[in-house]
């Protein structure tokens, strides 16, 4: 049961690879196994064996998680995208509770993280929405699916950071989509590359940041997850792939604050067993 358990929260942490708005580092901490991911990729010759036999499910439930998911999901996107990112966005906002009791966990909140929390909020903000302004669409590639994979390693080390907001902007999020559907070896290959080597490069920086400043960087993470979750709902015309409410009904609307309602108890659901089963 603990094994089928790991791979659950696998798929759930493959979602954060897909699905705009979403970290997988969120979800890796919601589900209670981030910190101890993080010891192991930072100190991957440590108890080698036996992390690996606890991750290796949670391995195995994110790779089926992103073949599985990636087909209905590019489906749902493109019929109801609303409905979809609302329901999504309830889904964090209901997991805000746990974080933010989290960033508390060690050391009592402050000045200086409220700061840090606000900063972050209107910074990352600002930046999220006006990179497409700044930036264009690359090619989609071999190289441009190895940057695509450092971006997922990161949404995975620091959590809040939603590496497919950031592929939609560089227009990559759809072909990796398209890729991952159908178990394109040219899509997963250059992704991995990327992934290992950043989470090789990067793992140990970020444990360190967690012993020396654990409030100061969980109220960072709570700024920007705030900020992307907000980001996702808010129309940007050089976005393609962003939500649009243009055609959208009443029972749209219907659906959405159902949506969103489901999508909250969701996440406060997930947070709950986080916290049963730490």
């Amino acid at each position: 049961m603990s094994w089928l358990i790991r791979m659950v929260k696998g798929v759930i942490i493959a979602l954060g690879f897909i699905l705009p708005g979403v970290s997988g580092g969120v979800l890796a901490a919601i589900l209670g196994i981030y910190e101890r991911l993080l010891s192991f990729l930072a100190h991957i010759r440590r108890d080698f064996m036996r992390n690996f036999l606890f991750f290796l499910p949670v391995g195995i439930g994110g790779i089926l998680g992103i073949g599985l998911l990636s087909a209905p999901l590019e489906w749902l996107l493109v019929h109801y995208k609303v409905i979809v990112l609302w329901t999504f966005a309830g889904a964090i906002i209901g997991s805000l509770p746990a974080l933010w009791k989290e960033s508390e966990s060690k050391e009592k909140r402050d000045k200086v993280d409220w700061t840090w929390l606000l900063g972050t909020f209107v910074v990352s903000g600002v930046l999220l929405y006006a990179l497409p302004y700044i930036l264009g669409n690359l090619p989609a590639n071999f190289l441009t699916f190895i940057l695509a994979g450092v971006l997922i390693a990161l949404g995975v080390l620091v959590p809040g950071l939603s590496p497919s907001n950031l592929l939609l902007i560089l227009g990559l999020y759809t072909p990796m989509l398209t890729g991952f559907k159908s178990f394109d070896l040219m899509v997963f290959l250059p992704i991995a590359i990327g992934g290992i080597l950043a989470i090789l490069l990067l793992s140990k920086g970020m444990e360190h940041l967690l012993e020396i400043a654990h409030s100061r960087v969980y109220h960072f993470i709570i700024g920007i997850v705030a900020a992307s979750t907000l980001l996702i709902l808010i129309p940007n015309v050089k976005v393609e792939e962003s939500i649009s409410y243009l055609g959208a009904t009443p029972v749209t609307f219907i659906f959405v604050i159902i949506g969103s309602i489901v999508g909250v108890l969701l996440g406060l659901w997930m947070s709950g067993l986080e916290e049963k089963y730490k």
